[in-house]
């Protein structure tokens, strides 16, 4: 457990112009009220973004991550089957298109009006 704080400590350290954009905007509970954490380490995974109010992951992929498909899958249904939601954004999407994946994780942190 701890070589996972310690990687994602230097994770924080190292973000991607992505990660660091994306992080502006959710820092301070500036979503809706809700706090997200950076580099979280969860079970044997470290997740990019977190809310654990609302268990909902926020992953920023990189070029990798059309390379490392299985992995990527055997991590999320791991995440999955403990309870985690995850949204997926490519980093052009949040470079590209910050508005939108903002209001995407907007709709996804409110909790469903139907669930009332």
């Amino acid at each position: 457990m701890d070589d996972l704080v310690s990687l994602s400590r230097n994770l924080r350290k190292r973000q991607t112009d992505a990660e660091n954009l994306l992080w502006r905007h959710l820092r301070g509970k500036q979503v809706e009220g809700f706090r997200f954490r950076r580099q979280q380490p969860i079970g044997r995974y470290i997740v990019d973004f977190v809310c654990l109010e609302q268990r909902l992951i926020l992953e920023i992929d990189g070029g990798q991550h059309a390379i490392e498909i299985e992995k990527d899958e055997e991590r999320s249904n791991w995440l999955i089957a403990e309870g985690y939601s995850i949204l997926r954004f490519w980093n052009n999407d949040v470079l590209t298109n910050l508005e939108g994946v903002l209001e995407t994780i907007r709709l996804n942190v409110l909790p469903d009006p139907d669930n009332f």
